[in-house]
């Protein structure tokens, strides 16, 4: 929080009591606005080649739109710049979450008007960035900044409100197809930008029994978090069942004309954020929650965040995408382990079973593009503030400090290991 940066909705929320743990707060966080030359050489050391970052969005335009902060924008010039410097490719994210809290005081995502905000935020950074970055995301995890944030209330605004959520649903992909079709104009006038997709967050349910209402329950939780966003953009309309789900409950998308063909743009890509799977059965109860669906503790091992460590579901999850979507290239943007043990051995055994499931939805023909850890550093991990750590690097929130853990010489020696075999072999694999 500096340079003048303008206030998010996460910086509200944070000062609401009992919204995060601890009452912790993403002021500094693990200060790599300061500090990211220091992650750079991490970076670095690491042997990676690509690295995924996002732009808060109050730090460049800290209303939402207008008058540019160019400090805030310096700083991801700088960041670029680094990593560029380095041979890492920058992977830009335009949004993960931080919605300037002046746009959400005039209705966030429920209002019509953030839709053309973020295009004029996009093309923004479109313009900066032309020649620099190659690989571009609109929205990460939409599922979680339209349903977890005003369903649920879990994450910022807080909201408790399902026809706002999925009214805030359709206009993130409102958003994201006008975005990208701004960033196909301005190819076409000849800026140098590369690549554009969309990262969803996956899961993947297993039913508990074979009942027709236990496979209907864990297809809606799938549907749920990922087909609503993916369906409209490949196919053009609401996955059904959901939409009639949706329906029965006097809700639908506020579509206006012209709506599904902005949505519906070609993707260079989608990004799959995967981190565990589960097995579920029908259950009209709190715990089944709105679709019904609830997770059976099948006694699994689980993470410090109490996802169970299911390596399998991600293969599926790869497979189904081929399957459903076609040939369209793959990145996994996030994948990792919440563990706070700084001896992290139980991290190194998680990366390992998923880039094994990995390797198994290869050889089933899911073009993979890429696969990005979650992630180089511990970091404020919203609602649950600093009390859970994903990172290979540790960082002490008091000081700043970075130290890596096992599990990030782990992952330089298997970048180490494919590069050599890349160079034996002549291969691309």
């Amino acid at each position: 929080d500096a340079d003048g940066k303008g206030p998010s909705i996460w910086d509200t929320f944070c000062r609401q009591p009992g919204r995060v743990f601890g009452g912790d707060r993403g002021d500094q966080a693990c200060d790599s606005y300061h500090r990211y030359s220091e992650d750079v050489g991490l970076l670095k050391e690491l042997g990676a080649q690509v690295y995924r970052f996002s732009v808060s969005w109050p730090r460049v335009l800290p209303l939402g739109r207008g008058q540019v902060n160019r400090p805030g924008l310096d700083y991801y010039h700088r960041l670029v710049d680094a990593l560029l410097a380095e041979g890492i490719s920058p992977m830009c994210t335009l949004y993960h979450w931080d919605l300037p809290q002046a746009l959400q005081d005039q209705g966030g995502w429920e209002n019509r008007k953030t839709i053309e905000a973020f295009v004029e935020f996009a093309e923004l950074l479109f313009r900066e960035f032309s020649g620099k970055i190659d690989l571009w995301i609109t929205f990460n995890e939409p599922f979680c900044a339209s349903f977890v944030g005003n369903y649920q209330g879990v994450h910022a605004p807080g909201k408790t409100n399902l026809t706002a959520a999925v009214a805030c649903a359709h206009h993130l992909l409102v958003a994201h197809g006008r975005a990208v079709t701004r960033f196909r104009e301005l190819v076409s006038q000849g800026l140098t930008l590369g690549t554009i997709g969309i990262a969803p967050n996956v899961t993947w349910a297993d039913p508990y029994t074979e009942s027709e209402a236990d496979k209907e329950a864990c297809l809606r939780n799938i549907q749920w978090s990922w087909d609503w966003f993916l369906d409209p953009i490949c196919f053009g309309s609401y996955p059904e069942p959901l939409e009639g789900w949706f329906a029965g409950r006097g809700i639908r998308p506020p579509l206006v004309a012209g709506d599904s063909a902005a949505i519906q743009q070609p993707l260079d890509f989608v990004g799959v954020n995967y981190y565990c799977a589960s097995v579920n059965r029908h259950e009209v109860s709190p715990a089944g929650g709105l679709m019904e669906s609830a997770p059976v503790d099948m006694g699994w091992e689980k993470s410090d965040i109490g996802w169970p460590l299911t390596p399998e579901g991600f293969t599926r999850s790869l497979v189904r995408i081929r399957q459903k979507y076609g040939p369209l290239p793959i990145y996994i943007t996030e994948n990792g382990l919440c563990l706070n043990d700084f001896e992290d051995h139980r991290r190194i055994v998680y990366l390992d079973q998923h880039l094994r499931a990995l390797a198994r939805a290869l050889a089933q023909g899911v073009p993979v593009k890429g696969y990005m850890a979650w992630s180089l550093l511990d970091n404020f991990e919203w609602a649950e503030g600093y009390s859970k750590r994903f990172g290979l690097v540790y960082v002490d929130f008091a000081t700043g400090e970075r130290r890596p853990k096992p599990s990030y010489f782990w992952y330089r020696d298997q970048i180490k290991a494919l590069r050599g075999e890349r160079k034996a072999t002549g291969g691309n694999r």
